[in-house]
């Protein structure tokens, strides 16, 4: 059973997703001049983004074990979807390369919702202790940030086969970099309100939605298919109308 709740806030984050793409794909034809690596209005959103997402995501998971889908991280349900993940996330990898070789997605948000889908399943039974874990774990993104730049010792961290972690003080060259920390609290969040909210007040979740935003709990439905299309599509309409002369 589906919540049209929590799928159409997934809808919310995938229609905000793709106009964010659009107008990165339209700076990279040079039909707009914007800076999507430093200008705030940019960086913002796409925190946002990503953050709206792993939240479903840690909700998702809390939803799955309520519903009995599993009640360990070996469900085959689970297994399933996670391969599915995993491999759009290698997909990610191969076509950024093609597009973006001395900057392609390493570990962009398909990689950390693969890794961080196993840790938060495996947490799960911690209840409460999931809100200030997520705390902890967002700020020690920065509590690293600020060690490393003073420790030398410490600047192995920043290499790239480090850097999934989060604990760095230099950015990676990369076209989407979601590493584990402080991201995975964020998707603890999601766990732990989805289950508060499941044992207290199970509606906010449970609850209809108004007829016209359906469409948007048919997009949540469908989010990794369209996260995964969206963007071919568009650069290739985009490509024809450059070469048209658009």
């Amino acid at each position: 059973m589906r919540f049209d709740r929590l799928d159409a806030l997934r809808g919310i984050a995938i229609v905000w997703m793709t106009l964010y793409h659009f107008c990165f794909d339209l700076n990279h034809f040079g039909w707009i001049k914007q800076d999507f690596y430093q200008d705030p209005l940019w960086t913002w959103q796409r925190s946002a983004i990503v953050s709206l997402f792993l939240l479903c995501a840690g909700a998702g998971q809390a939803v799955a074990l309520h519903q009995g889908q599993g009640v360990s991280v070996w469900g085959l349900r689970f297994w399933r979807r996670w391969a599915q993940v995993a491999a759009c996330a290698l997909l990610v990898s191969i076509s950024s390369y093609v597009m973006y070789p001395q900057s392609f997605i390493y570990f962009g948000v398909l990689h950390a919702i693969a890794v961080m889908l196993i840790i938060v399943r495996l947490t799960a039974h911690w209840g409460v202790w999931l809100w200030p874990l997520g705390g902890l774990a967002i700020a020690s993104k920065f509590i690293a940030a600020d060690a490393i730049s003073t420790a030398a010792t410490l600047q192995f961290l920043n290499e790239k086969s480090f850097s999934i972690l989060g604990w760095i003080s230099e950015l990676p060259v990369t076209e989407d970099y979601v590493p584990i920390f402080p991201w995975l609290g964020i998707m603890w969040w999601g766990m732990a309100a989805a289950q508060w909210l499941l044992a207290n007040r199970a509606m906010v979740l449970t609850g209809g939605i108004m007829p016209s935003v359906r469409w948007l709990a048919w997009l949540g439905t469908w989010s990794l298919t369209w996260y995964m299309l969206h963007q071919p599509v568009m650069i290739g309409a985009m490509t024809v109308l450059k070469k048209l002369g658009a």
